[in-house]
């Protein structure tokens, strides 16, 4: 249901043209317009190579960029783009690209739970004795870290015509830190022990120990399936998936934050029927703070889940590009010509 009567975000004819080897034009997106209402979730679904993340990345995520004054590439042809604008500050497009470029990056620092971590490490006695500071725990910077391996663990040897060698530090025998510095414990656990836990371990050890504030920082990374993971897990051994829903933990996190239109491409890849659902629950979390949501997606249990729906095809490549139903799930179910259509009624019943 449509929360306000002006819509968000309205545009209109939107066009994204590529021009094939023997001179043709082929339309990715053919005179498309639509129209966002705040507090909603918007799925876009059709055939793989309709269109649907050519008209989300290339149109409507960079107008809707440079309308918000911020940098972004040249988008797509659209006739006009309009609606309450003043009441959406930010968009974002949750990819599934890596969290970090570093490989010391992971999770449990991307959504800045392991700031509390060091401060509460700094403030064990026999840190205050020896002098430590929130830093010594950190494996970016010198001081508490293995300088031989630079806080990785693991020291790379390049080899000139075969893959390089990853090999386990023989100074800090893999745990990053100096010996003095993991000799500092918080209740007999030194800081590589945590880094070694995982989320949910983690949040059973701290809720045990009254850390509300580090639970709280951590919550939102169990709150989207990923309590698995270890908090110090490189960001290079994560999926697409998971890094995706690293970023959504990370926006949870964020008490105060501005309306925004969240993107997203295809989350759910990759997930089990249950990490489905506490995706639901994220995205859920989400609107209740007064976000929107666009989802690209070809899983029906998450397009019927939204507000409204966008159906492009009828079919992939140059049959593609145009809409083919729109409206609710309900709607789009019964239109006799929609593919996601056919299956989207199969799920409904």
């Amino acid at each position: 249901m449509c929360k306000e009567k002006t819509p968000i975000l309205e545009t209109r004819h939107l066009n994204k043209v590529f021009t094939a080897p023997d001179g043709r034009p082929l339309y990715a997106n053919n005179d498309i317009s639509l129209k966002f209402y705040e507090g909603e979730t918007l799925g876009i679904a059709g055939e793989s190579g309709c269109g649907k993340s050519t008209l989300v990345r290339d149109i409507f995520f960079r107008a809707l960029k440079r309308e918000l004054d911020e940098c972004s590439d040249r988008p797509g042809e659209f006739a006009s783009i309009g609606g309450d604008l003043k009441e959406l500050r930010n968009v974002e497009f949750v990819d599934q690209n890596p969290i970090g470029k570093s490989s010391r990056s992971n999770p449990v620092t991307y959504i800045k739970a392991y700031d509390e971590i060091r401060k509460l490490w700094a403030e064990q006695p026999l840190a205050k004795q020896m002098g430590y500071t929130a830093g010594h725990f950190s494996f970016n910077s010198e001081g508490g870290r293995c300088e031989e391996c630079k806080g990785e663990g693991t020291i790379t040897v390049e080899m000139q015509f075969m893959a390089d060698l990853v090999l386990e530090c023989e100074s800090c025998h893999g745990k990053r830190f100096k010996s003095d510095t993991l000799e500092v414990k918080f209740h007999d656990v030194n800081i590589y022990d945590v880094l070694e836990m995982t989320v949910n371990q983690a949040i059973e050890f701290f809720t045990g120990h009254g850390q509300k504030k580090i639970v709280k920082r951590l919550q939102p990374l169990q709150d989207v399936g990923l309590g698995y993971i270890k908090l110090g897990q490189s960001s290079s051994t994560l999926s697409g998936g998971e890094n995706q829903r690293v970023k959504l933990a990370y926006y949870l996190s964020m008490e105060k934050a501005d309306p925004t239109l969240f993107i997203f491409d295809e989350p759910t890849t990759g997930l089990h029927f249950h990490d489905i659902r506490k995706l639901l629950e994220a995205f859920d979390a989400l609107i209740r703070r007064g976000h929107s949501i666009v989802i690209i997606e070809h899983n029906m249990d998450v397009v019927k889940c939204a507000d409204h729906v966008i159906d492009l095809g009828p079919e992939g490549g140059d049959k593609g590009g145009y809409i083919v139903a729109t409206g609710t799930p309900e709607e789009v179910a019964a239109c006799a010509a929609s593919y996601t259509g056919q299956f989207l009624k199969e799920k409904l019943q």
